[in-house]
């Protein structure tokens, strides 16, 4: 290696002082961290062989030339440029070139290039972007470079690939920054007008003129109201002509252009062909039909065919007659002519707006200011109906299967109520059967003291009487009317409509019933009637506890009297009085305005409970009758246990101990009847005295007398009654509640 001092080796010494006067940095280029070279001026200013002086810093824009990375700086800036490209057309005979016009975008990021062209409408050409984003060479014999943003300015050409892309112009970004980095602008140009557009747009103006005096442009309209329609509701009443009849109609107005649509609703089987449109979609003239005229007299425009010279070949475009010969006017139907109530005439046809939509109320209510869209019934009225007149009943077999024969032309049998029968159905401990005890009323002596017990069975409304046996009355008892539906007295027998029969609410305590000429008193009725109607009371008025002392409130100035009276009748002051004494007060206060039922509700409602608990004779007979039949002998054995258990020796065991005892040694007895048993044997402290229980179920040495079955006779079987009903509903009747809830006066 030379040495740098030596003379004559001017080449050594000039490469080692630029090696040893040139300072270096790391720094980026294109995105890239590489070592960088400062060109700074030698000893006295000189500089250095390959040295040229750059722009200092403060001269570049934000980012350049610092040691911020350049796709930080310049993030999303873009140099903007116009530019034209001029095509040569060879075999075009009415133009020789075109001038097609580019964006040229550059990048100053990463310095890449692109080139787009804007779209024109019917150019015939590929538009869109012509050169995409990518860093782009110089043309030779500079290839190895590349363009940056030193090499554009406005009036220069550019060439990418081939293609002279000559600016002219760019945007107020693009000058302000080449003038911050130095770069003279040049004054914009003007890019020359293409030839073939030009004439294109000679040829469309000269095709279409418009009078200057008269405007077409609906565009306004059209974007205002475009997919907006009012919609009415219409009916055309065509029965007044020969098979004519009432037509449902739809109409459609288009508030873009004015134009009307009508359909028509089909009902089903309606026997008409179905088809898309009553009228198609036009402007509906409001004196139509207006007549007939010649094709193209009636149109908007009147054109009028040009020729050229006398060479006989057509014009390139047409005129309008200014001076509108033979124009018919015509009057359209507008949104200001349709209303609800209107009759609008539809090509002489007469139609008539009956309703809208929504949207079409709230487009008048805003522009017109129409409150009132009272609507008109579309439907037709229902034609006179025909009273059907039925012959009057025969007199053979029942009212309902007479009927059935005139219904019809093949008789059917008459449907019952199946609902009502599976719901008022007896089943279980349900009977849904009413029952009362009657007396008849007659003027024989001997039948004065008859009794009959009368059923109303609510599943089909029907009605049996029954007698019960009594020896030696004279009347040999039993079923004294069978299971039928009564008529209620005093109708005509041969007539055209339906009887009516005795109702579930003709029937209470009191009343009188005439059961096919024979006249009943009901005086009594059995505890499932009573709690029925009770649970019933919206059908069975005297059974509803409100009603009843909303008639007992009407007597408020007799409420003094009447405590006085119950305080006479209870010298104890215990509250309650006998059924009897009750009645001859309540009936003496109310003078006749309470039945017989409602007092029965009244007595019910504020009775006193009775004891209920079972005799405890009757039960050690039921406990012995099922010890017998399972042959339960062990109680030996229970006393053993239960003595061995007595560690004091008291004879007393808990009851919780005799219950568990008597269920580990399996006593035939059902829960309730042991539990009833042992409450009646334990003492105040639940102990029982296991000697006495045990001695008392030993069925072999303390027998029991056996019970006694109810006899009772084929007809009372038959009937379900058990027995005649209790005289009076309830012993015992609280008067002191009654006062309290009636009159609201309270214990002195």
């Amino acid at each position: 290696m030379a040495l740098p001092l030596l003379p004559g080796n001017s080449f050594n010494r000039n490469v080692e002082k630029e090696k040893f006067h040139k300072s270096q940095h790391w720094g980026f280029c294109n995105n890239v961290r590489m070592l960088v070279s400062e060109d700074k001026p030698g000893i006295g200013g000189e500089l250095l062989p390959g040295q040229k002086m750059k722009p200092k810093y403060s001269d570049f824009p934000k980012g350049v030339g610092s040691t911020t990375p350049s796709w930080i700086a310049f993030d999303k800036r873009v140099l903007s440029f116009d530019a034209y490209l001029e095509d040569e057309l060879p075999d075009k005979t009415q133009e020789k070139y075109r001038i097609r016009r580019h964006k040229i975008l550059f990048y100053l990021e990463d310095d890449t290039i692109q080139v787009n062209e804007p779209e024109l409408k019917n150019s015939g050409l590929p538009q869109g972007t012509s050169i995409r984003r990518h860093r782009i060479s110089l043309p030779p014999p500079d290839e190895d470079q590349f363009y940056t943003m030193y090499h554009f300015n406005i009036n220069t050409d550019v060439v990418f690939y081939g293609r002279r892309f000559k600016i002219y112009d760019a945007d107020t970004f693009t000058k302000n920054f080449l003038k911050k980095i130095g770069v003279k602008l040049n004054p914009p140009g003007r890019c020359p007008e293409d030839p073939y557009m030009k004439i294109r747009r000679e040829t469309l103006d000269r095709m279409e003129p418009l009078r200057p005096y008269e405007s077409y442009d609906t565009l306004k309209q059209f974007l205002e109201y475009d997919r907006k329609v009012l919609r009415f509701f219409c009916l055309w009443d065509d029965s007044a002509s020969m098979f004519g009849d009432r037509r449902e109609l739809i109409l459609h107005y288009f508030l873009c252009d004015d134009t009307i649509e009508i359909k028509e609703v089909m009902p089903p089987c309606s026997g008409r062909d179905a088809t898309s449109l009553f009228l198609r979609r036009k402007k509906l003239p409001k004196y139509g039909p207006p007549g007939v005229y010649q094709p193209g007299q009636i149109t908007d425009r009147a054109v009028l065919n040009v020729y050229r010279g006398l060479t006989g070949r057509p014009a390139d475009g047409y005129l309008l007659d200014k001076y509108k010969l033979g124009k018919v006017d015509q009057e359209f139907y507008k949104d200001s002519d349709l209303f609800i109530g209107a009759t609008i005439n539809v090509w002489g046809r007469k139609v008539l707006l009956c309703d809208c939509d929504n949207f079409t109320k709230t487009y008048y209510k805003t522009k017109y200011g129409i409150e009132n869209f009272t609507s008109i019934s579309c439907k037709a009225p229902p034609p006179p109906k025909i009273e059907r007149k039925f012959p009057p009943y025969n007199g053979f077999g029942s009212e309902e299967d007479s009927l059935r024969t005139c219904i019809g032309l093949v008789p059917t049998p008459h449907q019952r109520n199946f609902k009502k029968f599976m719901e008022k159905n007896s089943y279980g401990n349900i009977s849904n059967t009413l029952r009362f005890f009657a007396k008849l009323i007659t003027h024989k002596r001997v039948e004065r003291d008859r009794m009959f017990v009368i059923s109303y069975f609510l599943s089909d409304d029907t009605i049996s009487v029954f007698e019960p046996i009594e020896r030696n009355s004279g009347f040999t008892g039993g079923m004294f009317l069978k299971r039928i539906r009564v008529k209620k007295p005093g109708q005509e027998v041969f007539k055209s409509e339906l009887s009516e029969y005795i109702q579930a609410e003709d029937l209470y305590i009191g009343a009188r019933v005439n059961v096919n000429g024979y006249l009943f008193h009901l005086l009594n009725a059995d505890e499932y009637t009573l709690r029925y109607m009770e649970e019933n009371s919206d059908k069975f008025p005297m059974s509803s506890i409100e009603l009843v002392l909303q008639k007992l409130k009407e007597e408020q100035s007799k409420s003094r009297e009447l405590k006085q009276v119950f305080r006479n009748a209870d010298p104890k002051l215990t509250k309650r009085v006998d059924y009897n004494t009750f009645r001859d007060i309540i009936m003496t206060l109310t003078v006749g305005k309470l039945l017989e039922h409602e007092f029965i509700t009244l007595a019910r409602h504020y009775g006193v409970p009775e004891d209920t608990c079972p005799d405890m004779n009757i039960l050690m007979a039921q406990a012995h009758e099922q010890l017998k039949k399972n042959t339960f002998e062990n109680f030996e054995r229970l006393i053993a246990t239960c003595v061995y258990e007595d560690r004091v020796k008291k004879k007393v065991l808990p009851t919780k101990y005799i219950r568990r005892l008597c269920k580990s040694f399996r006593l035939p007895l059902t829960d309730d009847l042991l539990g009833s048993i042992l409450s009646g044997f334990q003492d105040s402290e639940e102990q029982i005295n296991y000697e006495l229980f045990f001695s008392a179920l030993n069925w072999r040495m303390n027998p029991m007398p056996e019970l006694q079955a109810v006899s009772f006779t084929k007809e009372r079987c038959e009937d379900v009654w058990l027995g005649m009903p209790s005289p009076i509903p309830v012993k015992y009747v609280d008067y002191f509640r009654l006062l309290k809830a009636v009159f609201g006066l309270v214990e002195e």
